[in-house]
C-alpha cells in the first residue's frame, strides 16, 4: 500500500507540474512522396522516441502494406512474411496500423522481418504524436534496446491514401529525409543532456548509466577542442501546498517541498528516498559548474561515470561520503561544491535548482522537458536510442556544412560520397586535387587549397589554380614540355591566371605550345654571312667561312689572323683614341698651369713690386682729411 500511495504522489506531482507548463513538442521530420503521381508531395511525420534516426541524412525505400498482421503486433516470422529487400532493389518500409501493442514492439516486429524502416499510421484524425518507450512497468522487454530502425507516426489521412494506392496496383515510394530535424547555425553544437543521478529505475536508467559510459570520451574530446558546448540539466518536481507537511513530500523533497524526485524504489519503507536523489542531483549540477569556472567542464562526464561505478544505490553507498572520495579524487574544490549545494533542510529557494526548473520550460522551439533522459541538441530534442553512435550521428547533424570533426567524417557515422566518382565534382588526378568536399548531411563541391595554392572556379566542371606559387600546383594547368634536355614552360609565375606561351613558341598556353621557326620567318641572322638553323624553342646563327657571329648585333667578323685590315683598322682606332687622351691631358694641364700662375702673380703684386713693373709712388686719396 504504501508503495503504491508514493507512486501515486510521483504521478500527482509529474502530472501537477505538466499541466502548469504543458508546452511539450513533438519533433518532426520530412517525408517525400516520389511516385505515384497523385501522392507526390512533402509530408510531415513525427520522429519516433526509439531506434536510431538518420540525423543529418535521407533514405529511400518503398512501401509495403502487408495482408497480415497489419498493426505489426506479432513475429511477421510466424506467418512467413519477410521485408527483406532483393539484389538491387530499394529497402522496405513497412507500413503499420496503430493499436493493440506498443509502438517498440512493432518496431522490433518489423526489423526482425527485415523492414529498413516502420511508418505507424495514426487510427484517428488527431495531431501527430511522439511515439515512446512503454512506461516503468513495461519498460524491462530485451528488445528495447535492440531497436535500430528509424520509425515515424504518420497521419490517418495520408496512410489512407498510402493504402488506396497500394491497393491500386501502384508502387509507393518515399524519402524520408531528417538533414533539416536538427538546425546547424554554426561550427559549435550546443547540447544539454537531461538525467538523473538514480540508478534504480530499471531498464531506463542502465541505459542511461551505460551511455554516460560509453559517451564519455567522445563528449570531453569534442568539448576540449571547442567543438562543442555541453550542460547537464536535471529535472524536479515540486509539492503542492496542501501536501507539503505530508509524509511522501517530506520523503521526496527539499527546501521545504521545493524540489522533489520520485522515490527510487518507490516504497518509502526501504532503500534510498527521493531526496537523497534530488541532493545527489544538485551536487552533480554544482560540481559542473565549478569544473566549468575551472576551465574543464569535461570532468563532469568523469564524475557521473565514477560514482555510478563507486557508489551505486544496490551497495548502500550512494552517499556523501562516498561522493566526497570520488571528488576529491579529480582535484575538484570540495567546500565550493558543497557552497553551491546549501542547505537542503532551508526553507528557502535554492538558485541553482530553481534555475533548474526555469530552463525545464520550453522556449522558442523547444518545448518542455518532460521524458528522462532526454537531449537537446541546438534547442531542439533529440527522438531516438540513447546510443553512443545514434547521438554522435544527431550531434553532428547540428554541424554548419564542411566545419564538422574528424571524428564525424569517420566510416561508423557517415559515408563519403566523394569516393564514387569524385561526388561529381571536379578532380585533377595529376595535381591530386578535386572539389569534392565530404560533409555529414553530403559531399559539397567547393575549389580546394592544395599546398597553399588556391584553386577558383564553379567546383563542378572547372577549377584552376591562381595566386602565388600557382606554377607549383600541376604547372598550373599550363602547357609544360622538356625535349633534348631543356624544360619550357607556359605558367607564369605570378598572381595571374592565365597561361602564355614562352619566347620562341606560339599556342593557346594550355594545351599547346608550337616551336615558332625563327629562321623560316626570316626574323633573325639577316646578315649577308648569316646561317640559320632551327632549334627547339630558340635557334642557332652561324657565319660561312672564318667568320665570327656576333649575335648581339646580327653580324659576322673575323676570327682569323689574315685579315689583317680589319685589326689594323682597330688598332688605328685604338690608337687615335690614345693619342686624343693624352692631347687632351696635355692641353688640359696647360690651361690650368697658366690659370693659376696669372692669379698668383696677381696677389702677390698687392704686397710687392714685381721684377717686371715699375716702382710707384704713394698717394693719399682726395677728401680723405
Amino acid at each position: 500500500m504504501r508503495g503504491k500511495l508514493g507512486f501515486f504522489v510521483c504521478v500527482f506531482l509529474f502530472l501537477c507540474v505538466n499541466s502548469c507548463l504543458s508546452r511539450f513538442v513533438v519533433e518532426k521530420n520530412s517525408l517525400r512522396v516520389t511516385s505515384p503521381e497523385a501522392l507526390k508531395d512533402v509530408y510531415e511525420c513525427a520522429i519516433g522516441n526509439f531506434g536510431v534516426p538518420q540525423y543529418g541524412g535521407t533514405m529511400v525505400g518503398t512501401v509495403i502494406y502487408p495482408k497480415l498482421n497489419q498493426k505489426a503486433c506479432k513475429d511477421f516470422n510466424e506467418v512467413d512474411i519477410s521485408f527483406k529487400s532483393k539484389p538491387g532493389g530499394l529497402p522496405t518500409f513497412l507500413l503499420a496500423d496503430r493499436g493493440d501493442c506498443y509502438f517498440t514492439l512493432k518496431a522490433w516486429n518489423a526489423q526482425n522481418a527485415g523492414a529498413a524502416a516502420i511508418l505507424v499510421a495514426d487510427d484517428k484524425i488527431e495531431p501527430l504524436i511522439t511515439m515512446d518507450t512503454p512506461e516503468e512497468d513495461n519498460s524491462r522487454a530485451d528488445y528495447l534496446q535492440n531497436i535500430t530502425i528509424p520509425s515515424a507516426l504518420i497521419s490517418k489521412t495520408f496512410g489512407d491514401s498510402i493504402k488506396k494506392a497500394l491497393s491500386n496496383g501502384d508502387m509507393v515510394n518515399i524519402n524520408l529525409d531528417w538533414r533539416e530535424s536538427l538546425p546547424h547555425p554554426d561550427e559549435r553544437v550546443e547540447y544539454e543532456f537531461w538525467t538523473n543521478s538514480n540508478d534504480e529505475c530499471g531498464p531506463k536508467c542502465d541505459s542511461q548509466i551505460e551511455f554516460v559510459k560509453n559517451f564519455k570520451g567522445a563528449a570531453q574530446i569534442l568539448e576540449q577542442k571547442g567543438y562543442t558546448q555541453f550542460t547537464p540539466h536535471y529535472i524536479t518536481w515540486y509539492c503542492p501546498e496542501a501536501f507539503i507537511l505530508s509524509r511522501q513530500c517530506k520523503s521526496q523533497c527539499i527546501n521545504h517541498g521545493r524540489y522533489c524526485a520520485p522515490d527510487p524504489e518507490q516504497d518509502f519503507s526501504t532503500g534510498y528516498d527521493g531526496k537523497d536523489v534530488v541532493v545527489q542531483n544538485l551536487r552533480q549540477v554544482c560540481l559542473f559548474k565549478v569544473a566549468n569556472e575551472s576551465g574543464k567542464p569535461w570532468i563532469w562526464w568523469d564524475y557521473v561515470t565514477d560514482f555510478a561505478i563507486r557508489c551505486p544505490m544496490k551497495d548502500k553507498k550512494y552517499t556523501k561520503e562516498c561522493a566526497d572520495q570520488v571528488i576529491k579524487s579529480l582535484g575538484l574544490d570540495l567546500k565550493k561544491i558543497d557552497e553551491c549545494i546549501g542547505d537542503p533542510e532551508a526553507d528557502v529557494e535554492n538558485p541553482v535548482l530553481k534555475a533548474e526548473q526555469d530552463t525545464q520550460i520550453g522556449k522558442g522551439s523547444r518545448g518542455d522537458v518532460t521524458i528522462l533522459p532526454t537531449l537537446v541538441i541546438n534547442n531542439r530534442q533529440y527522438r531516438g536510442k540513447l546510443d553512443k553512435g545514434a547521438v554522435l550521428k544527431a550531434i553532428c547533424a547540428g554541424f554548419q556544412e564542411t566545419t564538422e570533426p574528424a571524428v564525424c567524417l569517420s566510416d561508423g557515422i557517415e559515408t563519403n560520397e566523394c569516393l564514387e566518382n569524385n561526388g561529381g565534382c571536379w578532380g585533377d588526378k595529376a595535381a591530386n586535387a578535386t572539389a569534392c568536399k565530404d560533409t555529414f548531411r553530403g559531399r559539397v563541391c567547393e575549389c580546394p587549397v592544395v599546398q597553399g595554392v588556391k584553386f577558383v572556379g564553379d567546383g563542378y566542371t572547372h577549377c584552376e589554380a591562381s595566386g602565388a606559387l600557382r606554377c607549383e600546383i600541376n604547372n598550373g594547368g599550363c602547357w609544360k614540355k622538356t625535349q633534348d634536355g631543356q624544360t619550357f614552360s607556359a605558367c607564369v609565375e605570378d598572381h595571374s591566371k592565365g597561361c602564355k606561351c614562352p619566347p620562341g613558341f606560339k599556342g593557346d598556353g594550355v594545351q599547346t605550345c608550337e616551336d615558332v621557326d625563327e629562321c623560316k620567318e626570316k626574323v633573325v641572322c639577316q646578315c649577308p654571312d648569316c646561317k640559320c638553323k632551327n632549334t627547339w624553342g630558340s635557334y642557332e646563327c652561324s657565319c660561312s667561312g672564318n667568320l665570327l657571329y656576333m649575335r648581339e648585333h646580327d653580324t659576322c667578323i673575323s676570327k682569323n689572323g689574315k685579315t689583317s685590315v680589319g685589326w689594323n683598322f682597330v688598332w688605328v682606332i685604338f690608337l687615335g683614341l690614345a693619342i686624343t687622351g693624352v692631347g687632351g691631358y696635355a692641353v688640359y694641364k696647360y690651361r690650368i698651369r697658366r690659370y693659376m700662375d696669372s692669379e698668383i702673380r696677381a696677389i702677390m703684386a698687392q704686397y710687392m713690386p714685381l721684377d717686371n713693373q715699375g716702382e710707384t709712388q704713394n698717394h693719399i686719396p682726395h677728401g680723405d682729411i
